[in-house]
């Protein structure tokens, strides 16, 4: 007998993902179901090589349900998340509403497994940022081995992150400067197309935006609240994928080749580091795949013990729709939940 799954916000880009998952992994499941708002009542989705119509949120019985995936925003999740754990279903949350509830697990399961364990606090685990999710990924298996201090990225994160109208926005452009159109910016502040645009989410008073803020924030409660960090993220003109820029100081020695080791015996982590044109992964491979694509490892003789990373992931896939598979999958595996009677 398997589980009885929902993912509400089925018609986005990562509710699509995460149907596609769900197929692809075999998830155990009997029966899954496609929920959205009242105005995609009806539409169809694919999963696997079925076809499932969507059912309005609103309507739905979450009392026949054991997991509940939710990919529909914060508002929405704010609001239903915890009327849904009511009906005793586990909501695994993609939005940013619950992941800084000192009661709410934010779980990387290469990372933080053991965390899901406290789900039943409030009925639910959230799913972190997508550039938090790759870059903890990436630092758990160099902190358990020589503690990292300190921590200066810099991402490249492709527009899908911001949604189907962000990737409209990036073709429309583009199309447009080739035949003289004026680009104009509706989505992002300025033209993303052959553009890059340092300033993703809003501005706080220190002078960084957001995003960069749930990087620190998150990757403290997933891997080490004593990890400094400082971030720059930037939105760059690509559909899918993440890409970062990693510069690490450590408390104690790791040679690149140490390194190098320690993360191709990682979990979640593929390493791809020729040394040679080409020899190293870009966004355009990663689509579609799994993994974290770690490259250029380099040690950074500026400080001591400082170690240079390239990091590359699916944001769709490990940032969202992948990570919250892995969170359901870590649940069950380890029986931390119940089937509904």
């Amino acid at each position: 007998m398997g589980y009885s799954v929902a993912v509400v916000g089925a018609t986005g880009n990562v509710g699509r993902e995460m149907l596609e998952i769900l197929a692809e992994r075999e998830f155990p499941l009997d029966e899954v179901h496609a929920i959205a708002s009242r105005r995609s009542l009806g539409k169809e989705v694919s999963f696997g090589d079925h076809t499932l119509k969507c059912e309005d949120l609103e309507q739905f019985d979450f009392g026949r349900v054991d997991i509940c995936l939710m990919s529909a925003g914060s508002g929405v999740s704010k609001e239903w998340s915890p009327r849904i754990a009511a009906k005793g279903a586990l909501v695994i949350d993609n939005s940013s509403f619950w992941r800084y509830d000192s009661d709410v697990p934010l779980v990387v399961p290469e990372v933080n497994a053991e965390a899901a364990a406290g789900w039943t606090k409030k009925g639910i685990i959230a799913n972190p940022n997508c550039s938090t999710a790759q870059l903890v990924v990436a630092l758990k298996p160099l902190h358990d081995a020589a503690t990292i201090k300190r921590v200066v990225v810099a991402t490249y994160q492709s527009v899908s992150g911001a949604g189907k109208e962000a990737m409209d926005e990036l073709w429309t452009q583009t199309r447009g400067i080739f035949v003289t159109d004026t680009p104009e910016p509706h989505k992002f502040t300025k033209q993303i197309a052959f553009n890059v645009i340092p300033h993703i989410d809003v501005f706080m008073e220190d002078g960084s935006t957001k995003e960069e803020w749930k990087m620190v924030a998150e990757t403290k409660k997933i891997l080490d609240p004593k990890i400094k960090l400082t971030a720059t993220c930037v939105r760059v003109p690509v559909f899918v994928g993440h890409s970062e820029a990693i510069n690490l100081e450590l408390e104690h020695p790791l040679s690149a080749e140490e390194a190098t080791s320690l993360l191709r015996e990682a979990p979640g982590i593929l390493v791809v580091d020729k040394r040679e044109d080409g020899g190293y992964v870009t966004p355009v491979e990663c689509v579609g795949d799994f993994a974290v694509f770690i490259s250029r490892i380099r040690e950074d003789g500026t400080v001591e013990n400082g170690l240079n990373l390239w990091c590359v992931s699916d944001n769709l896939r490990k940032g969202a729709a992948l990570n919250s598979i892995q969170i359901a999958e870590t649940v069950v595996n380890r029986g931390l939940l119940k089937r509904a009677a």
